[in-house]
């Protein structure tokens, strides 16, 4: 009775197939993907190599452990600029271990800019600011230098501010009032002056080497610096609050006032107490000492300037930001502490021209693979091999859908490894037919009818073939999970056509068959059909004269 109903039913099968199709085709529609997200070797980008700086006496803070935790904060860093299919990966060992940051596409430059300044995140106050360089006439002290009216920052183009993300506007303001300069604090703005006015003076951020950064500077001292754009030089304070007090930071967008972007910033019990104590010391003060700078690898990147005490730990940065300008300032305050500090080393580009030679010579070694199978299954099973080439052909379309939605929704990359996975998987899925087909010459040739064989076959076939796909997937999920880097892409393709295979055999394949024991053609085993009983039994008679003979 069940062979009867499976053999009335196919519909069932090409029905279900047909919704996964609508569904994969509806997400791509609604999600708006719009085609395959390429890796590194294929498109082009970016890979940078950082370097754990180890100072005198500090040789033992590079632990296994320590680089684990870097990788960590970069991987989170690079993923949350949006960049797919990007690797970061810590090799060598001891001391020796570097970090490895591969990152496709055009965004290859501006995530180096970001995750390379890896030392730990800063807010210092503005004690000076000035120009990019000194200029030729006399100028006064450095705590007299004016302040330049972009703050030093180019990541707003008008001055951003800190801002209370819920000011109070009673007429009784429960903020307490800020306190006014303490001696000690008076006393560090002059002893500042004093000290650093020379090589404030001497510092030309218009240099490259006044831009490289690379930490240095000590969180209990003043220093003299520039910005990551190379268009002011800063005075700054003492560290007071550092990165990891910073609990979260997000880019959005003001919906009810202006529409701009800014960037919305809570701190950990100990930073608020800290935030709020230099906010409520700063408000009062002139420009340019009412800014607090935010400096990361000693490079400044944003000095924003205090409009009223920020006390309740939730602060807003606010100024003429783009969505990216936002985001970027967000990712630095939210993974900008690093356990370790890193030199940048060795930055290679990759050329788009030689990915996509690439892309083709891995498209033209499938495409040739696909033909000569092609070719076999015309050759050596007629008509039926129409069925293996639809097979096939459905196949590749399920897998191209799957991979354009999986790239839209977990960031899949199809990378030259992943191709080699899908070329692999191309005699994986033959093979299914192979086994399929076999079994059904076999069962014509015990003088079964073709409509019982179609199912006696695909019962002795489909555990087969399911143990072969089984034993494909295992190997695929071992390579993913203990395997690194381009590797897991392999795996990934792999166990993905594999999946795609056992779809295809039992919803398109098997139904397909089905249908066409009841088409004469097929059904009266015509010599084209790849079917023909006589050709099958007397070849099988052959065979068995030949051994009596012998």
């Amino acid at each position: 009775m069940s062979t009867t109903s499976s053999t009335s039913r196919p519909g069932r099968s090409l029905t279900a197939l047909l919704l996964i199709l609508v569904a994969l085709t509806a997400s791509i529609f609604i999600q708006g993907a719009s085609q395959v997200r390429l890796g590194l070797d294929l498109r082009g980008g970016t890979s940078v190599v950082l370097q754990p700086r180890i100072s005198a006496g500090q040789e033992g803070k590079v632990t296994n452990e320590a680089i684990d935790q870097a990788v960590s904060i970069i991987r989170q860093r690079v993923n949350s600029l949006g960049v797919a299919e990007s690797e970061v990966v810590a090799q060598g060992s001891g001391t020796n271990r570097q970090i490895l940051i591969s990152v496709p596409g055009e965004s290859g430059a501006r995530v180096v800019e970001l995750v390379g300044q890896t030392a730990e995140l800063r807010f210092r106050q503005v004690l000076a600011t000035g120009g990019p360089v000194e200029a030729p006439a006399p100028a006064a002290s450095a705590t007299a230098t004016p302040a330049p009216s972009a703050s030093g920052s180019k990541l707003s183009k008008s001055a951003p501010y800190f801002a209370d993300p819920a000011p109070i506007v009673t007429p009784k303001a429960t903020t307490p009032a800020a306190p006014a300069p303490t001696d000690a604090q008076t006393q560090a703005v002059t002893a500042a002056g004093e000290l650093l006015s020379k090589e404030f003076a001497a510092l030309d951020c218009t240099k490259d080497e006044s831009r490289r950064g690379g930490g240095g500077d000590s969180a209990d001292l003043p220093f003299v610096t520039c910005d990551r754009d190379g268009t002011a030089r800063y005075v700054l304070g003492p560290a007071e609050v550092l990165g990891t007090q910073v609990k979260k930071a997000t880019a959005a967008i003001d919906q009810q006032g202006s529409g701009g972007w800014y960037v919305a910033l809570d701190f950990n019990k100990e930073g608020t107490s800290k935030f709020g104590a230099i906010t409520q010391r700063v408000v009062s003060l002139t420009a340019p000492q009412n800014q607090v700078a935010i400096v990361l690898d000693g490079l400044v990147v944003s000095a924003p300037r205090i409009i009223s005490a920020i006390i309740g730990g939730s602060a807003q940065i606010t100024g003429d930001f783009t969505q990216q300008e936002a985001s970027d300032l967000a990712n630095v305050l939210k993974y900008g502490s690093l356990p370790l500090a890193f030199d940048r080393g060795e930055v290679q580009q990759v050329s788009p021209t030689l990915g996509t030679d690439q892309l083709h010579a891995g498209l033209l070694a499938g495409g040739l693979g696909l033909i000569l199978v092609v070719l076999y299954s015309l050759f050596y099973y007629r008509a039926l091999g129409f069925v293996t080439i639809g097979s096939l052909a459905l196949a590749a379309l399920i897998l191209y859908l799957t991979i354009v939605v999986l790239g839209k929704n977990i960031g899949f990359t199809l990378t030259l490894s992943g191709i080699a996975g899908a070329i692999v998987a191309i005699g994986i899925t033959a093979d299914s037919f192979i086994i399929y087909f076999e079994r059904l010459r076999d069962e014509i040739r015990e003088g079964r009818s073709l409509r019982s064989a179609v199912e006696n076959g695909w019962t002795r076939a489909r555990r087969t073939i399911i143990i072969s796909d089984v034993v494909s997937l295992i190997a695929a999920l071992l390579l993913y999970i203990f395997a690194i880097g381009n590797v897991r892409g392999f795996a990934f393709a792999l166990g993905l056509t594999t999946i795609i295979d056992l779809i295809v055999v039992f919803l398109f394949t098997k139904p397909i068959i089905t249908l066409l024991a009841n088409v004469k053609f097929f059904r009266e085993g015509n010599p084209l059909s790849g079917l023909d009983a006589h050709k099958v039994v007397r070849g099988t008679t052959l065979a068995k004269n030949e051994k009596g003979s012998n």
